[in-house]
C-alpha cells in the first residue's frame, strides 16, 4: 500500500498509545538503573558492599520488584519487535475499531507477562544459589557458558524456525487465524514471539538484567531476525556467534585457573 496513508493511520490514537507505553517502559527501566556512583563503589568495595546495600529479604519478598523489572523489560524490548505484525493487522482492518488493536496487543503482552513471572522465579532461584550477583549478572562461568551455548544451539532448532516463520509472515499468520478474533490472535502471536526469543531474553543473566546497553542491542537483533529479508541471514550467524562466545567464556575462565 502507499506510504502516506499508512503513515497517517500509524498516528491514530491507538498507535500513539502503544508508542507511549513503549517509551514509558524504557523510561521506567532507565529510572530503575543503579546510579553510576553506586556501580563504581561496587568495583571499589567488592561483593561486601553489595551484600550490605542490596540485601534481599527472605523468601519471595523481593519477587514483586523483580517481576516489575522483567515485565517492563519484556514490554520495552518485545513490543517494538511486533510492530510489523501490528501494522499488518491495522492494514487488514483499516477502519476497524481501536478496541480490536488493544485486544491484539493485550493478548501479545499477556504472554510476555507470563514469561516475566517465569523469569522472576528463575532469577530468585539463581540468586539464592549464589549464581547471580546483585546486578543480575551471572557470577558463574558455567552458567554464562550454558546460557550462551543454549541460546546459540536454539538458533538452529525446528521450533525456532517455525516460530520465526509466523513472525516474518504476519499476513499469512492473520489469514490462518482470523476467525479466532484479535484477543486469541494476540495470544498466538505472543506465543510465536516467545518461541523465537526466549533464549535470547534469558541472556539478560549474562549481560545484566538492568543493563540498558544489552537490552537495546538484543532488541535490535530480535527485530532484525523477524524481518523477512534480513532475518534469514541473521539467525544462523547469530547462533554460531553465541556458540563461539560460549567457548571463549569457558576457555578464558579455565585459563584463569591455570
Amino acid at each position: 500500500m502507499q506510504f502516506a496513508p499508512r503513515l497517517r493511520r500509524m498516528t491514530a490514537p491507538h498507535w500513539l498509545g502503544l508508542y507511549a507505553a513503549i517509551l514509558l517502559a524504557w523510561a521506567l527501566l532507565y529510572a530503575m538503573q543503579l546510579p553510576p556512583d553506586l556501580v563504581a563503589a561496587a568495583s571499589l568495595y567488592g561483593s561486601g558492599f553489595w551484600e550490605a546495600l542490596c540485601r534481599v529479604e527472605p523468601g519471595l519478598a523481593s519477587a514483586p520488584n523483580i517481576f516489575l523489572m522483567w515485565a517492563l523489560m519484556s514490554a520495552a524490548m518485545m513490543a517494538p519487535t511486533a510492530l510489523p505484525a501490528f501494522a499488518t493487522w491495522d492494514d487488514l482492518v483499516q477502519t476497524g475499531p481501536a478496541a480490536g488493536f488493544g485486544l491484539l496487543a493485550g493478548g501479545y503482552l499477556l504472554v510476555w507477562l507470563g514469561f516475566a513471572a517465569l523469569a522472576t522465579g528463575a532469577q530468585l532461584a539463581l540468586a539464592g544459589a549464589g549464581m547471580l550477583n546483585p546486578l543480575g549478572e551471572s557470577a558463574s562461568l558455567w552458567l554464562s557458558a550454558a546460557l550462551l551455548a543454549g541460546a546459540g544451539a536454539y538458533q538452529f532448532s525446528a521450533l525456532k524456525n517455525a516460530c520465526l516463520s509466523k513472525c516474518r509472515r504476519p499476513l499469512t499468520f492473520f489469514m490462518q487465524h482470523w476467525q479466532d478474533g484479535p484477543w486469541r490472535m494476540g495470544l498466538r502471536l505472543g506465543a510465536a514471539c516467545l518461541g523465537c526469543c526466549w533464549t535470547l531474553m534469558m541472556l539478560a543473566f549474562v549481560g545484566g538484567t538492568m543493563n540498558l546497553m544489552w537490552m537495546g542491542g538484543a532488541m535490535v537483533l530480535m527485530m532484525l531476525e523477524k524481518l523477512p529479508g534480513i532475518g534469514a541471514v541473521v539467525t544462523r550467524p547469530l547462533g554460531y556467534g553465541l556458540l563461539g562466545l560460549s567457548a571463549v567464556v569457558v576457555i578464558s575462565g579455565l585459563g584463569g585457573w591455570i
